[in-house]
């Protein structure tokens, strides 16, 4: 699974639009939508705080499989 789908899955699984999950991870409704869109990944911080909010591991993010 790429971060994509993980972050769409998230989305899906608490009801969170775009601009709720911007609001939740402190950035803007824009970066949401690029990455999402495959245009940019989330960087350091907000990978951080997506593992901290939603409570998952590092290569569930990623789909890395041990």
């Amino acid at each position: 699974m790429e971060y994509v789908d993980v972050l769409q899955q998230l989305m899906y699984e608490k009801g969170y639009t775009q601009q709720a999950l911007a609001d939740v991870l402190g950035v803007n409704q824009t970066t949401v939508s690029q990455w999402l869109l495959g245009k940019k990944k989330p960087g350091y911080d907000s990978i951080r705080l997506i593992y901290e909010k939603f409570g998952i591991e590092p290569n569930d993010l990623f789909g890395v499989k041990n």
